[in-house]
């Protein structure tokens, strides 16, 4: 079995990576972290890919790391094999954001730990109604990793972070998409029509645009290096055929096709 799933439609340049170890709420151990680094970088090479939806099989998106298993060969081994597995799920991670391609997470079930990490760090997230956003690294004694710190902050501000870290407060998915952790909320019964039509919604606008606001998004410059980060964006921007055909719609009053390039 698959550990991740990997599909893409090139008529769309939708591409999909599904968490698949449905019968632990897709626990990350080592080879599923590993699988996940090959799956990361083998769509984000395709050419024209132009959004990647991030989701998990079965009830949940993804309950963290698997704690048995990184206490298999005992808990003096347990550093080693974390080290293991940060070594395959950050570069991954970084591979994600870096990529120009707007990232959806679909969370459905339960986002909790590492899992919790991977649903803040998508551009849009998009929850079924039932889900649950859980730290839950203060239950084990651990710190955050994959990226929580530096994501859940820009979500949901520095206060209520803290907040689920240190208390472990859990967000109901209403309460997620009150305080802005996520973007849509749906009913079980429209979730995967809401994503597609996300997706594809995302997929046919200015997609040679849009990497440039995560770019910006995502910098800790100071505001004097960021205007110029700015104007670089916009300057490049200009050279895209999504920009010709913006400017050109727009003069003739008719709906843009972007070809996201």
């Amino acid at each position: 079995m698959s550990l991740v799933l990997t599909d893409f439609d090139a008529s769309t340049g939708v591409g999909r990576l599904t968490l698949n170890r449905p019968d632990v709420l897709n626990a990350i151990d080592v080879p599923m972290a590993r699988a996940f680094n090959r799956a990361v970088l083998e769509l984000t090479n395709r050419e024209g890919l132009r959004v990647i939806v991030l989701m998990g099989s079965g009830k949940a998106f993804a309950a963290g790391g698997d704690v048995p298993a990184f206490m298999a060969d005992g808990i003096d081994k347990a550093s080693f094999v974390i080290n293991e597995l940060l070594d395959s799920l950050n570069p991954a991670i970084i591979a994600l954001r870096a990529h120009p391609a707007p990232v959806i997470t679909a969370i459905r079930g339960v986002a909790a730990g590492a899992g919790l990490s991977l649903a803040v760090s998508g551009d849009f997230v998009i929850a079924e109604e039932g889900s649950r956003f859980i730290v839950a690294y203060d239950r084990i004694g651990a710190s955050p990793d994959c990226g929580l710190t530096w994501f859940l902050p820009r979500r949901v501000g520095r206060g209520l972070a803290f907040q689920m870290m240190f208390n472990n407060r859990s967000l109901t998915a209403s309460e997620a998409l009150e305080h802005g952790l996520i973007d849509r909320l749906t009913t079980e019964a429209a979730f995967e029509e809401a994503l597609d039509e996300t997706a594809r919604a995302i997929a046919s606008g200015p997609t040679f645009a849009y990497g440039a606001y995560k770019r910006l998004l995502d910098g800790e410059l100071g505001l004097a290096e960021q205007l110029e980060a700015e104007r670089s964006s916009l300057i490049a921007a200009t050279a895209s055929s999504d920009f010709a055909e913006g400017v050109n719609a727009f003069a003739t009053r008719r709906a843009a096709t972007f070809a996201g390039r």
